[in-house]
C-alpha cells in the first residue's frame, strides 16, 4: 500500500528520514479492523517522531500519522480515535492508561491507504462534516475540546488566553471557545497570524509577551519555556493554566512563588477519550463549528506539508487526502 513512513531519525533535518511510496501492509492484530483512509491530518507529533522524540530507532520504519477519517469494512463513514489504550486501566479513561500510546508510536499510523485500529476506536463521522474536516478532530481539536470543557473549569463568559496563535491546537481553541461564548484572546510573534486569529473569531490578539488589558481566567499553554513567565503573570489570582505541550522546551524557572501566592491551578491535559471524540464530532455537527484547514494535499505530496510545518508557515491544519 502507499504510505508515508518515518524510516530514519534525524534531529537536525527531520525531512531526511521521511520516505513516501509503497510499503508492505502488515496483518491486523486480533480484534482490529482496517479503515480505508479518505483523509488524514498532520500534527507536530509527526515531526517530533522524525526528530526522534518519543520514539526509538528500533521501532522504525513506521507509518506516520495519528488522525484519519474514512470507511470501515462495512462501508460506514468513521473517524479514527488515535489513542491506543485500555479504559479499564485508566479508571474509565484510556488517556490515563500508563501503557497508552498513539498511532504511529507502537503501531503504524494513518498516512497510508489503510490503517488498522481496535474496533472500539472507531467513531461515527457526522454526515455534516467532510472527510477532511473530520480528519482534523482526533488530535488537535480533541486536545482543545478537553482543555476547554474538561480541564479549564471556565464558566460561561470567561476570558481565555491562548499562547501562540496559528498552530492546530491554538486555532482549535479559538474555533471551539468562540462557539460557546468564551472571550478568546491570543498571542503571537507574527502580526499576520494575530490578524488571522481575529478574523477567525478571537476577540483580541497581542504580541508575544505583551502586557494585557486585564488578567484572564484561564491560560491555554502549549509553548512552554518561551511563554511560561507571561502565562503565570497573565492569569488572575485563583485562575488556571492548562498545559498540553511545551514546543519551546520545559519552563525554567517554574515561578513557584507566584503560583502559590496567587493560588493558581496548573493542570496537565493530554488528548481525549474515545467518548470525548464522539461528543466533539456531535458538537461540530450541531454548533456549526468547523476545523480550520490551512491546505489540503495529496498523500504523495506529504513532504510539502511537513516542510510547511517545520518552517512554521501554517495557520490551521494540513490535510492529506489518500
Amino acid at each position: 500500500m502507499f504510505a508515508v513512513t518515518a524510516a530514519r531519525i534525524d534531529a537536525g533535518d527531520p525531512l531526511a528520514g521521511l520516505e513516501i511510496g509503497e510499503r508492505r501492509e502488515p496483518p491486523a492484530p486480533d480484534g482490529w479492523v482496517p479503515v480505508q483512509v479518505r483523509a488524514a491530518s498532520l500534527n507536530h507529533h509527526d515531526v517530533w517522531t522524525l526528530r526522534g522524540v518519543g520514539i526509538s530507532a528500533d521501532r522504525l520504519p513506521i507509518v506516520l500519522g495519528c488522525d484519519a477519517a474514512g470507511t470501515d469494512p462495512d462501508g460506514n463513514e468513521v473517524i479514527v480515535h488515535s489513542v491506543i489504550g485500555d479504559p479499564d486501566a485508566g479508571d474509565g479513561d484510556e488517556t490515563l492508561d500508563p501503557r497508552r500510546s498513539l498511532l504511529s508510536e507502537r503501531y503504524d499510523g494513518t498516512f497510508a491507504e489503510r490503517v488498522s485500529v481496535p474496533r472500539r476506536n472507531l467513531v461515527p463521522k457526522p454526515p455534516a462534516l467532510s472527510f477532511a474536516e473530520a480528519a482534523c478532530l482526533p488530535t488537535a481539536y480533541l486536545t482543545a475540546y478537553k482543555m476547554l470543557f474538561a480541564s479549564s473549569g471556565a464558566r460561561p463568559g470567561a476570558t481565555v488566553l491562548v499562547q501562540g496563535a496559528g498552530g492546530g491546537v491554538a486555532t482549535a481553541l479559538v474555533v471551539l471557545g468562540r462557539a460557546v461564548g468564551y472571550r478568546m484572546w491570543v498571542t503571537s510573534r507574527s502580526e499576520a497570524k494575530r490578524e488571522r486569529a481575529v478574523a477567525l473569531g478571537a476577540d483580541q490578539a497581542f504580541p508575544a509577551g505583551a502586557r494585557l488589558p486585564e488578567r484572564v481566567d484561564v491560560v491555554m499553554e502549549s509553548v512552554g519555556r518561551a511563554t511560561w513567565a507571561h502565562s503565570v503573570r497573565s492569569v488572575r489570582p485563583g485562575g488556571r493554566i492548562v498545559i498540553c505541550g511545551a514546543t519551546s522546551g520545559d519552563a525554567s524557572p517554574a515561578e513557584l512563588t507566584r503560583i502559590f501566592f496567587t493560588q493558581l491551578s496548573v493542570v496537565g491535559s493530554t488528548m481525549g477519550s474515545r467518548d470525548q471524540l464522539a461528543r466533539l464530532a456531535r458538537f461540530c455537527e450541531y454548533s456549526g463549528a468547523r476545523p480550520l484547514i490551512d491546505r489540503t494535499l495529496p498523500l504523495a505530496e506529504a513532504r510539502d506539508g511537513f516542510a510547511a510545518m517545520i518552517a512554521d508557515d501554517l495557520f490551521g491544519k494540513v490535510v492529506f487526502e489518500a
